[in-house]
């Protein structure tokens, strides 16, 4: 490959030269060392999966820009001349998104991303639209915009507390004043390795600022950052500890306030050298994505994930593709293949680990609903084998179609954070983890990776990795907890996942690999389905749920116009939406929580068709003078055999009145305890049946217990769902 010219001017109007030139695959491991004493990043990937992952490296170091956020605060500074070219045009972008909370200098600025007004409102669709600090990375990818150059972007990482400026979560624990919530960092050189072509070229650029001064000639290079010495470690967590939060976890299962919750500790080691723990840790631990960050200020982080959080691909506006691959059940490596093969086949026989991984999968494709094209989100890859160090997981690959009017920061931020490291549902989720660990999470569970310029992205979930400060390596290791888990086993699990860290932190050698990701093959999509919602309008109430969002594109697949808003809105939105058809989704806790009563008294006021779901119908219980129980035993993310015995919304479903079902609940009722209703399905389970749907024609409520949206009920959720569109409109 030959030295090659590119230039073009952005959407904001910098001008940019790139200059691609070939170089040896040396030259990366020469950056390793750099980035261990000057801000910069690595990344490859050490494993190839057909249609997933392939094998790739780059690395940068001396961005010329830096970005963090603190809370709401964003700041950016020009890290050498070279960013002084840029930063005018970025402070402009920033000043516009915020008020300054310093006297805007040379090279730094720092805004205060107000929260929204209190008459601001904003749907469930909205909702990755709040003010927030999104806002103004929105604003510079717009004002970097080009969609010819895949590599020029925002590279680093986004920490776990982001979210809470989506959530409403109170926080429990205290944060250190120089916690940092965002860092990344914008390289004017870049080395990228792709293994699959045989090439490493290192890409530079030279910009053009919008009053002709431009970076030609300026010195690529930023001031070091402290050495790192090796310091005592802290002491490992109170043996039984994990275990008791587990416990804990296990009577909010009870209850139904949780399907699944992720809570983590952390373990210590010492480490000198971050850059030598980054290749040890290729060597020993060969992951999708693997990383090494000098973040400044002396921070590092170092991983190799095995999960990706959220990549889209193709150009904006025109169909992009999102992607994601959460993980969900365990077992440890055999000591021979044929051991491997033994626990493999134990692993796939495991109801509690294919419960887990439903439950990730459920909630990921609701994430998706969110910001996708109807009917195009679709698992790809269901319970795959991915191999590790230590570790055998399960894993799924779902993709969706991004809608035009969405971008991959909204596809970010719909996925924040994945349900492999929180739980379901979401909200609910982060509530325990905050209140039930013993620090806050800093920069695990959240991300680390590229925004790129082009309007694509490519991020991995912040896990197994150790952030490093002051000579100190903290690993953090969590587990998926069930109703089903054992405390013991499941403590024992986080440190089995925290070992290949620890052990790598006194090991040696590593070896360079690298590559591209490319999408795999597709396999075709379902039948197009009658539009039984066409002209329909529908409002959906969400109760904290991690699902509505796919109850929402399964409506929208059907023609209609779905508007999703959180529980507790003035019931003069009612009136404004004027909806044909409202549905109660479902959601953690019980229907008191979510003040459902008041809400079907305004319902019934207007006459409005309700459909419920799972929480939705024991609240229609209740508000009719029935009573809810309590199974001895919950059940999440497992299938039902419903038996249908009449009524318009499942009579057609099902060989012999019979089909398969999700079931995600602990709260219940039985025929003799409902009043008002018609019972029209149940589930035999126990010493009396379950009830599963009931219906009031003349009313034109209908409800079911399972989860329609889910992919345990894939043979016939779509249709009932079409069949609760086609009785409200009559």
């Amino acid at each position: 490959m030959d030295t090659s010219s590119h230039s073009y001017t952005t959407s904001g109007g910098i001008g940019v030269r790139r200059v691609a030139e070939p170089c040896h695959p040396d030259a990366l491991a020469a950056l390793v060392e750099r980035v261990e004493h000057r801000r910069g990043g690595v990344l490859s990937s050490g494993m190839e999966y057909p249609g997933r992952y392939s094998r790739w490296h780059l690395g940068y170091v001396d961005p010329c820009l830096e970005i963090s956020a603190r809370g709401r605060r964003i700041s950016a500074i020009a890290l050498n001349d070279r960013g002084r070219v840029l930063f005018a045009a970025v402070a402009d972008r920033l000043a516009e998104c915020g008020a300054l909370v310093a006297p805007r200098g040379a090279d730094h600025i720092a805004i205060e991303v107000p929260e929204p007004s209190p008459g601001e409102f904003f749907t469930e669709e909205q909702r990755s639209r709040r003010p927030s600090v999104f806002t103004a990375l929105r604003s510079l990818v717009a004002l970097f915009f080009n969609d010819t150059d895949p590599h020029l972007g925002l590279y680093g990482a986004f920490g776990y507390d982001l979210a809470f400026q989506f959530e409403p979560i109170d926080q429990v624990l205290e944060r250190a004043a120089e916690d940092r919530d965002l860092v990344l960092q914008l390289p004017d050189a870049i080395i990228v390795r792709d293994r699959k072509r045989e090439t490493c070229v290192r890409y530079s650029y030279e910009f053009t600022a919008s009053d002709g001064t431009a970076t030609d000639g300026l010195e690529r290079s930023t001031p070091a950052t402290p050495a790192v010495v090796a310091a005592e470690v802290p002491a490992p967590p109170e043996p039984g500890s994990f275990a008791a939060v587990v416990a804990e976890a296990k009577e909010k299962f009870r209850r139904g306030d949780l399907f699944e919750v992720v809570p983590s500790h952390r373990v210590y080691g010492p480490c000198a050298s971050p850059a030598r723990f980054y290749e040890r840790l290729r060597e020993r631990n060969p992951a999708p994505y693997e990383f090494f960050f000098n973040l400044g200020e002396g921070e590092y982080l170092v991983g190799a994930s095995p999960e990706m959080f959220v990549r889209v691909s193709g150009a904006p506006g025109q169909g992009q593709r999102v992607e994601t691959c959460p993980i969900a059940g365990t077992i440890k490596r055999g000591d021979t293949p044929l051991g491997d093969a033994e626990n493999i086949k134990e692993l796939l026989s495991s109801p509690k680990e294919e419960s887990e991984l439903t439950m990730c999968t459920d909630v990921d494709r609701n994430d998706k609903s969110r910001v996708c094209e109807p009917g195009s989100v679709r698992v790809i890859g269901r319970r795959q084998i991915e191999m590790y160090s230590r570790l055998i997981h399960t894993v799924d690959h779902i993709e969706g179609t991004l809608r035009p009017e969405f971008d991959a920061l909204d596809a970010f931020l719909t996925h924040m954070w994945a349900v492999t490291v929180t739980g379901a549902p979401k909200t609910w989720a982060m509530r325990f983890i905050e209140q039930h660990e013993s620090a806050p999470r800093r920069w695990y569970g959240g991300a680390v990776g590229v925004i790129s310029f082009d309007g694509s992205m490519n991020t991995g979930l912040t896990l197994r990795t150790a952030h490093i400060r002051d000579g100190v390596a903290a690993v953090r290791a969590g587990a998926t907890l069930l109703y089903d888990s054992d405390p013991e086993s499941e403590e024992r699990e986080t440190y089995l996942k925290a070992r290949a860290l620890l052990e790598t932190l006194a090991d040696a050698d590593a070896d360079d690999s690298a590559a591209q990701d490319r999408p795999g093959a597709r396999e075709a999509g379902p039948a197009p389905l009658p539009r039984a919602g066409e002209g329909m309008r529908v409002l959906l109430v969400d109760h904290e749920d991690s699902f509505v969002n796919t109850l929402a594109d399964y409506v929208r697949r059907h023609g209609a116009q779905v508007t999703t808003v959180r529980h507790g809105f003035a019931p003069e939105l009612l009136d404004e939406f004027a909806p044909d058809l409202v549905v109660l989704s479902p959601g953690p806790g019980l229907p008191a929580d979510f003040a459902m009563n008041a809400l079907l008294d305004e319902l019934d006021a207007r006459s409005l068709p309700v459909f419920g779901v799972c929480l939705g119908l024991q609240g229609m219980v209740e508000h009719a003078g029935g009573e809810l129980r309590t199974l001895a035993e919950p059940v999440h993310g497992k299938p039902g055999r419903v038996l249908v015995s009449g009524g318009a919304l499942l009579g057609d479903l099902g060989a012999d009145g019979a089909f398969a079902a999700a079931r995600y609940h602990s709260t219940y009722t039985t025929r003799d305890l409902v009043k008002g209703y018609a019972v029209t399905a149940v589930v035999e389970d126990g010493p009396e049946p379950v009830v599963m749907a009931i219906e009031d024609a003349g009313a034109k409520r209908w409800a079911v217990q399972f989860h329609p949206e889910s992919i345990l009920t894939a043979s016939v959720g779509e249709q009932i769902i079409a069949n609760a569109l086609r009785l409200a409109r009559g």
